[in-house]
């Protein structure tokens, strides 16, 4: 048995367990992304072949659609929903006034894709913020923040989603204590007159299919200025804890002069000791749910 089949089998199985005779039910259909998950609300409109309106119905929190049965016949069935690019397709309904659909697909508007909507929290235990800069023109040293946290809301619509987080300056580490003393003082992260560092998005647009580019705002030893991530979503995925998960990558690149740290140190003609940027690195795992 196909998925297909298997979750055809467990839809028709609880309609008929709620008292809907099988013999006589109408068209029926579940509502998905591309990732499996339901897209609740979603509308089915059912037209005949002159055009005329004969059933409309909306899709309960499971994705489920069912409609009163049909005139044997052919039938044009279109599934909108806020945020996603409408699907048409033709159903054919039987002598019984039942009609298949299985599962239909919705993908986002654009072409791109989101997590299902509403609020996502960033689990720092399975996420990862980092920061490389350059050494001695030569290799790179990567630090890491142990301590941060965030709230990602997903909306009906990407203009309605957005993302605020908070970083712990004090954790940064390099695994060099003597340097991670360094980075703390006022020569670069202040930790003392400024020990959070906080990020807000103002705007999301597409940038291809499951990329992202998230403008917004970084308040970094006092100074606030625009930043934008280049943002791919990885998926949704159930974890072993009852949960649902959404994974994320995000890059950018920090110049360290906008944000006042200019300490360096010139080893030799044309040579520093740091680089003149910072290249950011974000891993997130976020669960849904408060």
């Amino acid at each position: 048995m196909t998925a297909a089949e298997s979750e055809s089998t467990m839809y028709t199985s609880h309609h008929a367990a709620q008292g809907v005779t099988t013999g006589r039910r109408g068209l029926r259909a579940v509502v998905r992304t591309k990732d499996g998950w339901a897209v609740p609300h979603a509308v089915v409109t059912v037209t005949d072949m002159s055009g005329r309106q004969v059933a409309r119905a909306e899709a309960d929190t499971d994705g489920n659609v069912a409609t009163a049965p049909l005139a044997p016949g052919p039938y044009t069935v279109v599934v909108t929903a806020l945020g996603y690019a409408p699907v048409a397709s033709t159903a054919i309904a039987t002598g019984s006034g039942s009609a298949e659909l299985g599962v239909l697909v919705l993908a986002r508007q654009g072409g791109v894709e989101l997590p299902p909507p509403g609020v996502w929290i960033i689990d720092p235990a399975h996420s990862k913020v980092a920061a490389t800069a350059q050494h001695l023109g030569l290799s790179s040293v990567q630090g890491r923040f142990s301590e941060f946290a965030g709230r990602i809301e997903i909306g009906a619509t990407a203009e309605a989603s957005g993302v605020v987080a908070r970083i712990e300056a004090e954790s940064i580490d390099t695994g060099n204590r003597t340097r991670d003393d360094h980075l703390r003082s006022a020569d670069f992260l202040d930790v003392a007159a400024h020990p959070v560092i906080y990020y807000r998005s103002t705007a999301l647009r597409a940038a291809g299919p499951d990329r992202w580019t998230v403008e917004g705002e970084l308040t970094l030893g006092g100074i606030t200025r625009p930043v934008d991530l280049d943002l791919t979503y990885l998926g949704t995925s159930p974890d072993p804890w009852g949960g649902l998960r959404a994974a994320f990558q995000a890059v950018t690149e920090l110049t360290r002069e906008d944000f006042a740290m200019n300490y360096n140190q010139v080893v030799a003609a044309g040579i520093s000791l740091i680089g003149a940027t910072l290249k950011v690195e974000l891993d997130i795992q976020a669960v849904q749910g408060e």
